[in-house]
């Protein structure tokens, strides 16, 4: 039998998933004077970071009426002489998080920060420090890269767009295979999340230099698909899958495969994703066996919601068929979404199927929760004990 392990973290000590005895400068990403986002485009001031982690916001918009900024939470701004609207928020968690400006009435995005596609359009984003944290950073390592690589779909009829993440060594050394890892984006994202706001691409770098992380190609596949031929299915709803399915099966993995040097069994398959694309995941892993080894979801796991206690595969039967079952969840996400994947937890238990459960601890839906899960995640495939 494969051993597993089952694992509750909720000690901000261990700092993500880290090793406990991996020391980080602690006056890392602390700030000690207002400083400017590192999202900001090039150039602009504002928005500002102050050391209590609350943001300084500055608009110009001389003609309007009224201004706020949305960012977990709605911050009315003031109107000064010079046409300048500005207001300072509530201190914001560390971490990544996505925010809107409201000007008379109509949404719209910050023109001092990029622009990042979440919630199903393009908006504003801001990068909170983290004090100690450094394994989403760039630092001075091999570094790996993201490729765009584009397919055509018989499926459904369409060019398809992936990101890849290839290690540091995969051109160095051609002759070399590669494990692969299927990571999906959540609902109104895209393939471009886990590189851009994700920081998948530190994250990996990192961990393989310091050889926390087998060498390994990400596929970010867009996770959404709708076949070509209206008669053979129609989607029910956004869990249903079938489509995705099909074309992550039948295109994509033997794509891959085919054009990029993979070890290409199901040992060294691995499949995961956040909030709903966790669901993908679980349910193409689950329906995929024999492709698939190492299966997780972040802040989103199981067949669906409300198909956690239905799920007939949910059975001890696992701990013989996939080396890993992974969930995760921040302990501050939605009640109805914590309590979800923390039944599934506790039916995975009482089902005497092996697993790993992490809580993030202090974060919500939100891209700090992911990373933490893919730096835990990332370490654990592709090791078999």
């Amino acid at each position: 039998m494969k051993r597993h392990i089952t694992l509750i973290l909720t000690a901000a000590v261990l700092v993500a998933c880290g090793s406990p005895e991996k020391t980080v400068d602690p006056n890392l990403g602390v700030i000690t004077e207002p400083t400017s986002a590192s999202t900001n485009v090039i150039g602009h001031e504002y928005p500002k970071i102050n050391p209590d982690l609350s943001v300084e916001f500055r608009v110009n918009a001389p003609e309007a009426e009224s201004v706020a900024v949305n960012l977990g939470g709605i911050f009315p701004m003031t109107k000064g002489e010079d046409g300048v609207w500005s207001v300072t928020t509530a201190p914001v968690v560390p971490g990544f998080h996505y925010y809107t400006l409201t000007i008379d009435g109509v949404r719209v995005s910050d023109p001092n920060s990029r622009l990042f596609f979440g919630s199903g359009y393009w908006s504003s984003g801001i990068e909170i420090p983290e004090a100690g944290v450094d394994y989403y950073l760039e630092k001075e390592v091999p570094h790996g890269e993201v490729r765009i690589q584009k397919y055509w779909s018989d499926l459904t009829q369409a060019w398809r767009t992936c990101y890849i993440y290839l290690p540091p060594d995969y051109d160095l050394k051609p002759n070399k295979r590669y494990p692969v890892f299927y990571l999906f984006h959540g609902a109104g994202e895209d393939e471009t999340g886990w590189s851009t706001q994700g920081k998948l691409d530190n994250i990996m770098d990192n961990m393989i230099a310091a050889k926390e992380a087998v060498p390994m190609i990400i596929v970010m596949e867009r996770g959404t698909a709708t076949l070509a031929d209206p008669t053979e299915h129609q989607p029910a709803s956004m869990f249903d899958f079938y489509a995705f399915e099909k074309v992550m099966v039948e295109e994509v993995v033997p794509y891959i495969d085919s054009h990029f040097r993979t070890i290409p069994d199901r040992d060294h398959r691995a499949i995961s994703g956040l909030s709903l694309g966790g669901f993908q995941a679980y349910t193409i892993g689950l329906d995929n066996k024999d492709m698939f080894d190492w299966i997780g979801g972040f802040s989103g796991s199981g067949r669906g919601p409300g198909a956690a206690g239905q799920s007939d595969d949910l059975t001890p039967a696992l701990n013989d068929e996939v080396s890993l079952l992974y969930i995760s969840i921040g302990t501050d996400e939605p009640g109805g979404m914590y309590q979800g994947i923390y039944e599934l937890h506790k039916l995975l238990e009482e089902r005497g199927v092996d697993h790993v459960y992490y809580e993030s601890p202090g974060t919500g839906h939100e891209w700090l929760t992911w990373r933490r899960s893919l730096h835990q995640f990332a370490g654990m495939i592709f090791k078999k004990k």
